[in-house]
């Protein structure tokens, strides 16, 4: 079955809610997209609508953190990491605040809503900043599981989510560890990296690549700060080619942090499968995730050019 990780997202907020008094959520007037809306019907007092002002919204969440409060703080990824980028930096991670920044509708399967609110820099900037975590998960039950997580946590935290939906990977009884790469299918070849909306293309072209005598190997990777270096290195020392596979742009995002791990103990080469420093346009999700080669046929396409 297919579902929205931003579902999965809102039903989680409304059960913490429930649960724990002092979790808040913010919006900057897209609540019912990033499907914050859902706290209302539990605790509508703790919703704040900010309006059209995500700077504000993230110097109210670090306010309310510094307060005691767990603000959950989201919009679009595009605004939530590029437009509160010095508030995000000085006023939640310089002090190291206790604010989750959860966006929606990332990368290029935004679709129609074209290249300005495609964000395929988000995890380079959140990476970048000191005291962040940052994290994407590839499904519902997933995400499900990860805003439960990042709510313990204490410090700045990011989640990146997509617009549309994901097949589901996980069933709802999954025990997850966030922090290791998670081995989804085992082979002798390659490996594919994933991360996010990724992981479903990943598996899809394994499966298409074992028929034509290509063995690989499929990971998921959920935290990319911090990386689980150590292990990352272990999977690209056992496979002779590796590919990272993002819905980001390669500078800063999957790649990068894989690059940065294996650079320290070089051994088998690496190749970044993502978005080549452009912007992406306008058009169904599928048909530009295609044109970008991020479909499983892109996927396989890339792979046997370098195999």
């Amino acid at each position: 079955m297919k579902h929205e990780t931003r579902v999965a997202y809102g039903e989680a907020l409304a059960e913490l809610a429930k649960e724990n008094k002092d979790i808040i959520a913010l919006d900057a007037d897209l609540s019912k997209s990033t499907k914050t809306a859902e706290i209302k019907k539990v605790a509508s007092e703790r919703h704040i609508n900010c309006g059209i002002a995500e700077a504000d919204m993230m110097g109210i969440a670090a306010g309310l953190a510094a307060s005691g409060k767990i603000p959950f703080a989201s919009s679009f990824a595009v605004f939530a990491a590029g437009r509160a980028f010095e508030i995000i930096r000085n006023s939640i991670c310089y002090p190291k605040l206790n604010v989750k920044i959860c966006a929606t509708h990332a990368g290029l399967s935004v679709g129609e809503d074209g290249a300005t609110h495609q964000a395929i820099e988000d995890i380079a900037l959140m990476r970048s900043l000191p005291n962040m975590k940052v994290f994407v998960a590839s499904d519902y039950h997933e995400t499900k599981a990860l805003i439960r997580h990042v709510s313990k946590i204490k410090g700045p935290c990011y989640v990146r989510m997509q617009r549309g939906k994901s097949e589901d990977i996980y069933d709802e009884d999954t025990v997850f560890d966030f922090y290791k790469p998670k081995e989804l299918k085992k082979g002798k070849d390659i490996a594919l990296i994933a991360t996010g909306l990724m992981t479903q293309y990943a598996l899809k072209a394994a499966d298409i690549l074992a028929k034509e005598g290509i063995d690989a190997s499929v990971y998921e990777v959920v935290c990319l700060k911090p990386l689980a270096d150590k292990e990352i290195r272990e999977i690209i020392k056992s496979h002779r080619i590796n590919f990272t596979i993002e819905e980001h742009s390669i500078i800063g995002g999957l790649y990068g942090a894989v690059a940065e791990a294996a650079i320290a103990e070089p051994s088998n080469p690496v190749y970044p499968i993502g978005v080549k420093d452009t912007f992406g346009e306008s058009g169904k999700a599928e048909e530009v995730l295609k044109k970008y080669g991020l479909d499983e046929e892109g996927i396989i396409k890339a792979i046997k050019e370098k195999i």
